[in-house]
């Protein structure tokens, strides 16, 4: 859609809105920046559009300005329930995410990545090796860097490698990767999605557009995904842990492998790569099943995965303190993506969990301490439902604080050496901080200043 001199309302005045706002400037459309919370500082929005134009709305919108405005970009943080966005549905307007918006714009190619865990890791080594093969690669969407600000400067021969979540999944359309992966599909965002058959539906639509001629890379361990597989409108190509597929890579003893369905091919052992734990041997595999479907030479595939070393706030080594290695997981959101970094530990391990409530249960959290975590530290609104999920199980070695400072001392005073200390916390960080980042970055620091 052509948008120049067209009218486009953008919803929400957080990174998201103004990198669409930004966007929108540069391509001609005129802007209407809204957000309905009546205590939002005026000034301080008009700071973070800087140089951009947008008449700002902020509180009630006034209905009357429906005629005049063409289309409506939202947020991922605006669910497609909320009012405003059903009175514009309601109005025939047609509602856009800032990935649709940015991809109208696109001229190049696109590898798509979503999935409940592991997407960032997945995306950051595809992107990796894809700049290796391609110096005009954007690495860009739910990894941090905004699609919006960076698609204006694709061609041709460019590829974006786009991070996606079941947010922005909700307002796609036109949306086509030529290369598309869901990595695995668990409970998370059910106070969004409200049912797992929408949610999984949700991240399902990455493929939406996409024709045998493209391919979408499925996890054949995730029962969602084989289900979903005979109605995939793509070229389906399978990574495993667990099995050889018929077509893809996994992972055999200690080597990763791959599969084209006639002859195996040995691709690297897991010795050999600077990532730890079997979600990281899937998400290796997905990114080979990935960039061999894109067409990047083995060799490039190769190198890039042994130099690959661990994303921020994913498992990340921060330092040994007197004996005890400190690990940031903050990324770890819901109980799935913690479970993995547990699993990853080969110490004694202190645990830390707790946060915002998203409708998690934490059964298969607390089921997964085995004799690996000796005490769990918790912080935040979930800390008496995990903690009433640890009595069920019998765990008791439990404590409690009230901020990120506390926990670490708490953790301090309790490791010996030889141990570990873990933020893994199978919660969203929203209430206590702004986001998982903030979040890892503080623990990080009270480690490095013990």
């Amino acid at each position: 859609m052509d948008l120049k001199n067209k009218t486009v309302m953008v919803v929400g005045t957080g990174i998201s809105g103004i990198g669409a706002v930004s966007l929108l400037n540069k391509v001609g459309a005129d802007c209407i920046l809204y957000d309905g919370n009546d205590k939002l500082d005026r000034e301080k929005v008009e700071e973070k559009l800087g140089d951009n134009k947008a008449q700002i709305i902020i509180g009630e919108f006034d209905n009357k300005l429906l005629d005049r405005i063409d289309l409506l970009v939202i947020s991922p943080g605006v669910p497609i329930d909320s009012p405003i966005v059903v009175t514009f549905k309601d109005a025939g307007i047609p509602v856009w995410g800032e990935i649709e918006l940015a991809y109208n714009y696109d001229k190049g190619r696109i590898i798509a990545i979503t999935g409940t865990n592991g997407k960032t890791t997945t995306t950051a080594l595809v992107g990796q090796i894809v700049s290796a093969y391609n110096e005009k690669t954007f690495v860009v969407g739910n990894i941090g860097n905004s699609y919006t600000g960076e698609v204006l400067k694709t061609s041709e021969d460019s590829y974006t490698v786009a991070e996606i979540s079941s947010f922005q999944l909700e307002t796609v359309h036109e949306f086509h990767p030529v290369v598309s992966a869901i990595l695995n599909i668990t409970p998370d965002h059910l106070n969004r999605h409200h049912t797992m058959e929408c949610y999984a539906w949700t991240k399902e639509r990455i493929s939406e557009n996409q024709t045998k001629a493209d391919t979408c890379v499925l996890n054949l361990e995730d029962k969602y995904l084989a289900e979903f597989a005979p109605d995939c409108k793509a070229d389906v190509v399978w990574f495993s842990s667990e099995r050889k597929p018929s077509v893809g890579a996994y992972v055999d003893g200690e080597m990763i492998m791959y599969t084209d369905g006639v002859k195996d091919y040995p691709m690297l052992n897991v010795h050999d790569m600077n990532l730890l734990g079997k979600h990281n041997y899937e998400n290796v595999c997905a990114a080979i099943a990935m960039t061999k479907a894109a067409g990047i030479p083995d060799d490039i595939i190769i190198e890039q995965v042994k130099k690959f070393k661990a994303v921020e706030h994913r498992i990340e080594y921060v330092a040994t303190k007197n004996g005890v290695d400190y690990y940031n997981d903050s990324k770890g959101t819901n109980p799935e993506a913690a479970v993995k970094a547990i699993e990853a530990m080969v110490k004694p391990t202190i645990l830390i969990g707790g946060g915002y409530d998203k409708g998690s249960e934490f059964d298969m959290y607390v089921k997964a301490f085995g004799d690996k975590v000796k005490m769990l530290v918790l912080i935040g609104q979930t800390s008496a439902k995990i903690a009433d999920t640890c009595k069920k199980y019998g765990f008791d070695n439990v404590k409690y604080a009230d901020s990120m400072e506390e926990v670490v001392k708490i953790c301090a005073e309790n490791a010996e050496s030889g141990d570990a200390v873990l933020l893994s916390p199978a919660c969203a960080s929203w209430g206590m901080f702004d986001n998982y980042e903030q979040r890892g970055r503080i623990f990080k620091e009270l480690v490095n200043n013990l």
